[in-house]
């Protein structure tokens, strides 16, 4: 499940590249064309990277949410969770030690 979630993650960045790529050259050739002013088409693809970023995010929170949902049904520790039992280990292993 995880490795299906990381090859659609990477296939979805992939994309965003390949779509970066494919948006600077359409506004290449609307300026070429004489369509759009360079600033235009700057202004254009910078919104675009902004919109992808906010996209990617937005996928990423999400994806958190999933994999904490079903790391929850599947009762496993969170690597915090699993932290803390590590350290309170550490604290009882310590206190047997010493007798305190």
């Amino acid at each position: 499940m995880l490795d299906y979630i990381r090859k659609m993650t990477l296939a979805g960045a992939g994309l965003a590249i390949m779509t970066t790529e494919k948006i600077q050259e359409l506004m290449d050739e609307l300026v070429k064309k004489g369509e759009m002013t360079e600033k235009e088409a700057r202004e254009a693809v910078n919104e675009f990277l902004e919109k992808s970023k906010q996209a990617k995010k937005d996928l990423e929170e999400k994806m958190e949410q999933i994999l904490a949902g079903l790391l929850n049904r599947m009762n496993i520790p969170t690597r915090k969770e699993f932290d803390d039992l590590k350290e309170r280990l550490a604290r009882l292993e310590k206190k047997g030690k010493y007798g305190v």
